[in-house]
């Protein structure tokens, strides 16, 4: 679980700012969808620092 959250917080950092470039890239520089890509960003890399790190171990 250590593990996890500490690949979390790397992955988290990195898909949500990924979404953010993202977005701003197609055009929306508003802050709703700015909003939106970062937290789709944060809550998809739970599973992906879940299955990183049962990787891992």
């Amino acid at each position: 679980m250590r593990l996890m959250m500490l690949l979390y917080s790397v992955i988290a950092t990195a898909m949500a700012g990924t979404g953010v470039v993202v977005v701003l890239t197609m055009g929306y520089g508003t802050l709703w969808p700015i909003v939106i890509a970062a937290a789709t960003g944060a809550v998809l890399a739970l599973p992906v620092s879940w299955a990183v790190a049962r990787q891992i171990d």
